[in-house]
């Protein structure tokens, strides 16, 4: 009689534990996994769109604007002169920021 009961509570707890654990990879997915996904996906389109005369930020933070495209890179001029950066290393949100009119004051 006791064992019947132990075994029934453990395969119900076995039941909880699984639905609990597909609960939390399916938040995770949500909250982690999905984000990342669309935001890498949102820098490719990005980087591939970009054309001579944008102008860029860097992630290492150097601004400038684009003066050659070529299959994987950039070529930048920035004050003193020109850089050559992979297409990986333009930032995408400090670029939007760059480009972003700023809204006008109020009077």
């Amino acid at each position: 009689m006791i064992t019947a009961i132990l075994l029934q509570a453990a395969s119900g707890f076995g039941t909880q534990q699984i639905i609990t654990f597909g609960l939390i990879a399916v938040v995770f997915y949500f909250f982690m996994i999905r984000p990342q996904v669309k935001k890498q996906k949102d820098q490719k389109k990005y980087v591939t769109e970009l054309k001579k005369g944008d102008r860029v930020v860097t992630t290492a933070g150097i601004h400038g604007r684009i003066i050659d495209v070529n299959d994987a890179t950039f070529l930048v001029e920035v004050d003193n002169g020109k850089i050559r950066f992979d297409k990986s290393a333009i930032s995408l949100e400090a670029s939007k920021a760059l480009n972003t009119p700023a809204p006008a004051a109020k009077v």
